[in-house]
């Protein structure tokens, strides 16, 4: 199987590496600290047509691929993992679900300016008692006339304070899955408040916060897909959502091997270059056989999802493997800089914070393991003995 890229594909990764190295690293180690959200730099790619990707170009967008886009992602996290986040939210998830399930008055008013970059969307699905288990949500939306009263609480929602519209997922009936809709809810509403911000570990420029929602009443018109799809429709969004998470692990991870590349050749002990002992030459091709993996897989799953299959199982592992990748690459890229490694001097430090949660957002990768080996045990397909 051959991944080899078209020259558009080329001079697609290259645009977003340019603007990524050229504009996006300058600020991404002091957004670290501060926690400034990168409203110009999102504004920006907005222009660069990195904020509607996939959407058609009928509503504004630039009408590419999931490989295009998982190209453009692991470069923007390659410098700043948290304006990367934002934008995987973003595409994957929200400009995908709209276009997917919105009315077309919903996408005229929705997925055009946010294809446009001039607002960004957030995914409001987990609680605080329901993390990896949807069903466990008591957010609830009450039909009352032509509108829907919505109670609860959201936690962990990325873009929350920011966001231009919310894919909210909430309870429409007590009956599982199919009782969870889907409403597209935006900061105007009576009834709906941004609570706390996270202080986050890594990824510190994106914002993560609870929504709070007291008799808030949203319109029937602003449900998303039909009453009970909600379900549905989260599910096909995280599917996407994996492949951009598992593209962001990748960026991050390259940028930490390159940072450990450059300092191995600079750095002397005992009198030469420590590129020269084998237990680093061998940590360095360690490194660079996870990348190579990691990046075939989210390949993969890019292209089966471009295909129009279902890609589930495929999103999955590229998501768990890629993110569990970064942690392992950064943290030894730490180890490979030694003291100076764990101070704020390098920036292999902060690419250790970032990578951090890539095993935990999107689905944590305990949760992406029961999905792969579910697949395989009910399919049948792998793991027979054989005769």
């Amino acid at each position: 199987m051959s991944f080899q890229l078209t020259k558009e594909q080329k001079m697609i990764q290259k645009m977003a590496r340019e603007f990524s190295r050229k504009v996006l690293a300058d600020t991404a180690a002091e957004r670290d600290k501060t926690h400034e959200y990168p409203a110009e730099n999102l504004k920006h790619m907005g222009e660069l047509g990195l904020l509607g990707m996939m959407v058609s170009e009928k509503y504004g967008g630039e009408g590419m691929g999931t490989l295009e886009y998982s190209l453009a992602l692991s470069e923007v996290a390659y410098s700043c993992a948290s304006t990367a986040v934002i934008m995987s939210v973003h595409n994957s998830i929200c400009n995908g679900s709209i276009e997917k399930f919105g009315t077309e008055e919903q996408k005229e008013e929705f997925l055009k300016p946010m294809a446009e970059g001039k607002f960004i969307g957030a995914f409001a699905l987990s609680e605080p008692e329901a993390g990896s288990d949807p069903q466990g949500m008591t957010c609830t939306a009450e039909k009352d006339g032509d509108h829907y009263v919505i109670n609860g609480t959201k936690r962990f929602i990325t873009t929350g304070k920011n966001s231009g519209v919310t894919i909210l997922i909430a309870r429409t009936s007590p009956e599982g899955t199919s009782g969870i809709s889907a409403f597209l809810i935006t900061h105007d509403m009576e009834g709906f408040e941004v609570g706390r911000i996270e202080d986050k570990m890594g990824q510190c420029a994106s914002d993560t916060t609870d929504l709070l929602f007291d008799n808030c009443r949203v319109p029937a018109s602003r449900m998303l897909g039909k009453e009970g799809d909600g379900f549905y429709i989260a599910m096909s969004g995280l599917d996407a959502g994996r492949i951009g998470i598992a593209s962001l692990s990748l960026g991050i991870a390259n940028a930490a091997f390159d940072e450990s590349v450059k300092y191995s050749k600079q750095r002397k002990q005992f009198g030469s270059s420590i590129t020269d002992n084998q237990g680093i030459r061998w940590m360095i091709a360690d490194m660079a056989m996870e990348i190579e993996a990691a990046k075939l897989l989210i390949l993969n799953a890019a292209n089966t999802k471009d295909r129009g299959e279902n890609c589930s199982v495929q999103a999955s592992m590229a998501k768990c493997y890629a993110s569990d990748m970064a942690q392992n690459v950064t943290g030894q890229a730490i180890q490979l800089h030694g003291g100076y490694g764990y101070t704020k001097e390098y920036p292999v430090e902060r690419f250790y914070r970032d990578a951090r949660i890539t095993t935990i957002y999107e689905g944590t990768n305990q949760i992406q393991r029961i999905v792969i080996a579910n697949n395989i045990l009910k399919n049948g397909k792998k793991g027979k003995k054989r005769k």
